[in-house]
């Protein structure tokens, strides 16, 4: 089940791009589920929070045990899409 969550994380983003339909099979449809168990509780930040951590994944500067998974799934993104999933995630 758990290589199932990974190849999501990791080909989602390249087959449909900038998505927030990429991000719910982690992170629960109402971003209320630690993803695999491990990450922060998404709905629970700040729009500003979420744009912030997204940036980091994607430049290599923030993460912890999952960031191999995030920097994969955000490293195309560019800042207008990320704020674009960003105010989706908080509308």
């Amino acid at each position: 089940m758990k290589r199932i969550f990974f190849l999501m994380a990791f080909l989602t983003p390249l087959v449909w791009g900038a998505n927030i339909n990429s991000c719910i099979g982690c992170h629960g449809a109402n971003f209320q589920k630690k993803a695999l168990g491990k990450s922060r509780i998404v709905k629970d930040m700040t729009k500003e929070e979420i744009i912030s951590t997204m940036k980091g994944y994607r430049d290599g500067t923030y993460g912890g045990s999952m960031k191999s998974v995030m920097i994969r799934a955000v490293k195309y993104l560019n800042d207008k899409e990320i704020e674009e999933i960003a105010n989706q995630i908080k509308k």
